[in-house]
């Protein structure tokens, strides 16, 4: 079994074949020395050197020495695509492939497995010599809302939706209610995929209607291929849906919200503000935001979530719901 020494050697030869040019005048092995430390391999230029005359044997590698420094690069009309990935590569993967999965078709997903246990194995491999495989270990993502766990995906429907979606294909669901838990047969013309939080939602039309609506996966059943095409409304641009608010479950509409604010509050919106055009002024004792926002149940949300924090000022209709649900809330305390 090779040494955790050796396994770093070849690592570390790999990366600076990666980072070789395809031309002269190549790059000098001070810049490769510098490059490698970035990304966490320790060694002195002398190694690198010594490095680059070892891999111009098996590698069709030059070296410019028509001027000092001397540079570096693969052979004019040599292959550089090596099978191999970098450490960043392997990095990358680990950190995205929980959010990948349900993301991507499963035939992609399969194509890139070998990929993701190559990164696993890669920084398994390093971490007792090179600091930046422990990188993985040392960032997380955590979410600001209270954390749930995801629902459960059917995986056949999982896979049929989003092949359907990849070839422009129609899709019959049978489709769950979120309150009466009631079932209707679908046929949906799939638009995009998206994750809001941990759940999954498919935007989508039904049957002939042009409305666009979200189907989460979770809630979907007994699903079927078609070979119709997809009835693509033909003006749906995915950012710009969400930057409509549909995610926030609104209509599209914004309101202007005045608000006055508790300190803490008001420090937080500082730092993370609600909108663009917010502004906060400082009173006797509390802070007045003004924001233009989405008008949608995640602001209705947010703002109940603040309890005593926040109190709605205008809209007038929209302080008169928030007192409403408010009060009756309180009343299950009595």
């Amino acid at each position: 079994m090779p040494r955790n020494s050796d396994l770093n050697a070849v690592s570390r030869q790999w990366e600076m074949l990666k980072l070789l040019p395809t031309k002269p005048p190549g790059i000098t092995s001070r810049d490769l020395q510098e490059q490698l430390h970035k990304i966490g391999y320790n060694v002195v230029k002398r190694t690198v050197e010594r490095d680059l005359i070892e891999l111009s044997n098996p590698f069709p590698i030059l070296c410019n020495d028509k001027g000092k420094p001397y540079g570096w690069y693969w052979n004019p009309g040599a292959s550089s695509n090596l099978p191999a990935i970098t450490l960043a590569e392997a990095l990358s993967l680990r950190l995205v492939e929980d959010l990948l999965k349900p993301l991507l078709p499963q035939a992609i997903l399969t194509s890139l497995q070998a990929h993701f246990n190559q990164a696993q194995t890669k920084l398994k491999s390093l971490k007792q010599d090179n600091a930046a495989a422990h990188w993985q270990d040392k960032v997380r993502h955590v979410p600001p809302a209270l954390p749930l766990l995801p629902p459960s995906i059917d995986a056949e429907v999982l896979d049929l939706v989003q092949q359907a979606l990849l070839y422009d294909q129609q899709v019959e669901i049978d489709y769950e209610t979120a309150q009466a838990g009631k079932h209707s047969r679908q046929t949906l013309n799939p638009l995009a995929l998206v994750q809001r939080g941990p759940v999954t939602y498919l935007v989508a039309t039904a049957f002939n209607y042009q409305d666009i609506r979200l189907y989460a996966l979770h809630r979907m059943h007994n699903a079927a291929a078609s070979d119709q095409p997809v009835k693509r409304p033909a003006d749906f641009d995915l950012d710009a849906y969400i930057a409509s608010g549909a995610f926030q479950f609104g209509g599209g509409d914004n309101i202007v919200l005045k608000a006055e604010l508790w300190e803490g509050l008001a420090y937080l919106l500082q730092e993370s503000p609600l909108s663009l055009d917010q502004h906060i002024q400082q009173g006797d004792s509390t802070f007045t935001l003004t924001a233009t926002v989405a008008d949608s149940w995640q602001l209705r949300w947010w703002i109940l979530s603040q309890g005593d924090g926040i109190e709605v000022i205008e809209p007038v209709i929209l302080r008169e719901e928030i007192a409403s649900s408010l009060q009756q809330a309180a009343e299950q305390y009595v």
